[in-house]
This record gives C-alpha cells, structure tokens and sequence, in this order.
C-alpha cells in the first residue's frame, strides 16, 4: 500500500469535534508525525516554523516530541520563504478564530505545507479530508464560510489570492460552466499525482 493511499476516508475514526481541546491534539499530532518522517528536510523547514515556536507547540498539544524538538539546534531556520508564502500566510492569520498561537502556527504550516503536490489533507499528514476540515472550523471558521462550495483548499486558497491582485482565474461566467470543476471541486480520496497521469494520457 503506498505512503498516500494508507489511510483512506473509508478506514477514519469517529470525527472529532472541532469545538473539543482534544482536536488540537489530533492536528498538532498529525502534522508533526509527517515532518518528524521527512527525511529530506528537518522539522522546522518542513513546518516553517523556528525552534522556540515548535517548541511551544508541542509542549501545549504533542509532548512526545518535545525530545525530537529540543535536538534541534537553537539558530535552526524555518527557511526561505518561496513566492506565495507570506501573502498566504497573512491571509490565513486574517482569518484566524482567535488570534492565537495555533492559528499563527497552522497559518505558516498551510502556507508551506501547500507548495507540496498532493491534495493538502495529505501533505498536512491528515487521515483524510475530513480531519483537515476539523481542522478550518476549529481555527479558520470565516473561511468554510467562505469556501460554501466546498473547493479543494489549494484551489481556492490561490483563488483568493488572485482575486485579491484583481487576477480573475476562471473563464467562465460561474463554476457550474466551468471545465476545470472536477480540479477544484472533485473527489480527494485518491492519488492527484495517478489523476494527473490519466489526464496527460488522455484517460
């Protein structure tokens, strides 16, 4: 069974409640266990996030990795931000629920994390799309209302950004029309990367 197809939404627990502290402990969980497995990029590179902020984190959500965290030297970088990074950033933190840490964190987490090629509840290291969902309405509640269609996070998350530079992305007059609707609103269940392949062949 491939590392993407490992957990499916058919297999996944009982959905936490988004409104439970213990959904913090799942999320936090969830995105440290994929940067602690990562074995091309040190933690703080892969979460974009320095030491005394992982730190922070996982003594209030994962204690478990607090060895793995203090290893880090203390200088360790969160890296060089590529183009999109700081404006995806800043619009997430806009919209955050509170104003805390976590959305701070999760904020910086989201922009790096979605530079990675597959659908974003696997390149956040969540079961499916259910657990990144919980994730948006504990923390990011402004924007599910935002995204009522459901759009994949990706796509709507450059969508925003576009709309914001005055760039309009889509060429039809609404999304019902639109060619690209399966890209932005189908199913994630599977492999984008094997979806992406059929369509080059034709399939």
């Amino acid at each position: 069974m491939s590392k993407l197809s490992a957990h499916s939404p058919a297999c996944a627990p009982d959905r936490i409640d988004p409104d439970d502290p213990a959904a913090d402990r799942m999320i936090f969980d969830r995105i440290l266990a994929l940067a602690a497995a990562d074995g091309a990029r040190a933690m703080p590179r892969a979460l974009a996030l320095i030491k005394a902020d992982l730190a922070e984190m996982v003594a209030r959500h994962a204690p478990h990795y607090a060895a793995a965290v203090a290893s880090f030297p203390a200088e360790a970088e969160a890296g060089e931000d590529a183009i999109e990074e700081a404006d995806l950033r800043a619009f997430l933190i806009e919209h955050g629920a509170r104003g805390a840490d976590e959305e701070r964190w999760l904020a910086a987490i989201l922009a790096r994390r979605s530079l990675e090629p597959n659908h974003l509840w696997q390149d956040m290291g969540f079961h499916d799309r259910g657990e990144l969902n919980t994730m948006f309405r504990r923390h990011f509640p402004a924007l599910v209302a935002l995204n009522s269609g459901d759009m994949k996070w990706k796509k709507f998350f450059y969508r925003q950004l576009c709309e914001r530079e005055g760039l309009m992305l889509c060429k039809s007059p609404n999304c019902d029309v639109c060619d690209d609707v399966e890209t932005c609103f189908g199913d994630e269940s599977g492999d984008p990367l094997a979806a992406l392949s059929r369509l080059a062949r034709g399939g």
